[in-house]
């Protein structure tokens, strides 16, 4: 079992930076798959970006592409999202998952089996 502690939220203007943090709690965090996901007031949580258990296989939502950076590093147990160019509808509350049922998780939830407690994201206009 992994516990998932996010860090890093916060508020930003239009065109800034933030970068959020995973920690993981265990010695087998190399096991997991792991990615990150989001949900905006009103809206259903939505698929951000993944990591294979490597980190050598990435996946990110095409609204993030090319903003958006996802690492690990699996000897500091951690998993980053580098978040450039934000922008207002990036706004939402963003979650750490991650799941041992696949070596890849993808944008499918079901592969995630552990998840944070959010961490809030604001990016004013």
């Amino acid at each position: 079992q992994v516990q998932l502690v996010e860090s890093g939220g916060g508020l930003v203007q239009a065109g800034d930076s933030l970068r959020l943090s995973c920690a993981a709690s265990g010695r087998t965090f190399s096991r997991y798959a792991m990615g990150w996901f989001r949900q905006a007031p009103g809206k259903e949580r939505e698929f951000v970006a993944a990591l294979s258990r490597s980190g050598g296989s990435t996946g990110y939502a095409d609204s993030v592409k090319g903003r958006f950076t996802i690492s690990r590093d699996n000897a500091k147990n951690t998993m980053i999202l580098q978040m450039n160019s934000l922008k207002p509808e990036d706004t939402a509350v963003y979650y750490c998952a991650a799941g041992t049922t696949a070596y890849y998780g993808g944008s499918n939830e079901n592969n995630y089996g552990y998840w944070g407690q959010g961490t809030q994201v604001t990016v004013s206009s």
